[in-house]
């Protein structure tokens, strides 16, 4: 396997596809490229149908797909703001790659998966990029989880765009202001997801004794409100400040696990409280039984909650990554570290100089446990490595 990263910060859009073919052609060896991932700022969204067609003519590759984002993550750059095209490109022997596409109908509340593949395949993995606007993420995993049960999924939300029809999807040739793209990867690789949420517990662990729908009303017998109240009473002045500002609940994916710790939690933003009756409002549905803690976010919680995903990767397995397609948060980034390129500095220092691409996305999919979701401030990473025939221990 090979793979190679091309970025590149001219405006005019023909010149800066022509700039990162050639650098992506320049640095692979194989006559041939069988995966690339174009992802741009919103500056060349009106210019998408000629980067799709200098790609594919200059690079001739197997599958291209690709999208509009907040910001373009390029090697050891996260480029938030400014004009850029990053390319990344795979050389993958005995790999199938099989394209997907999607869109969905409002008016007829139904999905249109054009081209998917049959159920059957084990050990294979999703990359889906998709629009905000026009799909109902969560129901299109829903999808996967009942079409191709434990199927792993990594990809992001599109951005740039402040409404439908504004960002860009790319298929090969194709562009498309809505709907979702992706590749469905088996066969000779081994596509591992690292999903920073980036949070710690804080406070005791409840088990939700009463809830209807995303309110929660009791926590272990008590109104969800005085527990939370008791929680935030029991912390350091410094993270009552910032529970403030990013205060989150986590739900237990898995509740037969003996023991629970940062990972085995579902991340989901805190909505509000009502006084009235002690009820909390989460962003998700919780049912009674589950168990929950709450989770406080912050930028050195970020950097370590990443730096050990990183470190448990590469300690449990054989092969090292070559190559990773990363899904930032537009949340993350300068804004919630106060420097640029923290994601990919932390990812680079733990992996070596591989290369990556991605964007920042206005949602990030990824894993936790066996079921794939939908996230919000979070780094979602699919690292491609030689597949693991037999677990590595040190």
């Amino acid at each position: 396997m090979q793979f190679a990263v091309a970025l590149s910060k001219t405006v005019e859009t023909e010149s800066a596809a022509r700039a990162a073919a050639e650098d992506i052609l320049a640095q692979l060896s194989a006559a041939r490229v069988d995966l690339a991932c174009v992802f741009f700022s919103a500056h060349h969204a009106a210019g998408a149908d000629l980067l799709a067609h200098v790609l594919t003519r200059m690079l001739r590759p197997s599958l291209l797909i690709g999208c509009s984002g907040e910001g373009v993550i390029a090697g050891a750059e996260e480029l938030e703001t400014a004009p850029a095209i990053t390319v990344w490109a795979a050389v993958l022997p005995d790999v199938d790659l099989h394209p997907l596409q999607s869109s969905f109908s409002a008016t007829h509340d139904q999905f249109h998966l054009s081209g998917w593949p049959e159920p059957g395949v084990e050990d294979s993995s999703f990359l889906l990029l998709a629009d905000p606007f026009t799909v109902p993420v969560q129901d299109i995993l829903g999808i996967v989880e009942e079409r191709y049960p434990g199927t792993k999924a990594v990809g992001g939300l599109t951005g740039g765009g402040q409404e439908a029809g504004m960002n860009r999807l790319i298929l090969n040739d194709q562009v498309l202001d809505s709907g979702l793209v992706g590749v469905r990867l088996s066969g000779a690789v081994d596509i591992r997801p690292v999903i920073s949420q980036g949070c710690r517990l804080i406070g005791d662990r409840f088990v939700v004794t009463k809830a209807d729908r995303n309110l929660i009303h009791e926590l272990g017998g008590a109104p969800a409100l005085e527990r939370l109240q008791a929680v935030f009473e029991s912390l350091a002045e410094e993270d009552r400040g910032r529970a403030h500002r990013a205060l989150h609940l986590g739900i237990v994916i898995d509740e037969h696990r003996n023991r629970f710790e940062r990972g085995d939690f579902l991340i989901r933003n805190l909505l509000g409280a009502d006084r009235t009756t002690g009820a909390v409002a989460i962003g998700d549905v919780v049912q009674e039984g589950q168990t929950v803690q709450f989770h406080l976010r912050d930028a050195e919680s970020a950097t370590e909650d990443l730096n050990s995903l990183l470190a448990t990767d590469r300690a449990g397995h054989r092969h090292p990554p070559l190559g990773a397609l990363m899904f930032s948060c537009c949340g993350r980034g300068r804004g919630l570290f106060g420097r640029p390129n923290h994601d990919v500095a932390v990812t680079m220092e733990r992996l070596g100089p591989i290369p990556i691409a991605g964007f920042f996305a206005q949602g990030e999919i990824g894993p936790i446990g066996n079921r794939n979701f939908l996230h919000g401030y979070t780094a979602s990473l699919a690292l491609f490595a030689e597949r693991d025939f037999q677990p590595f221990h040190s």
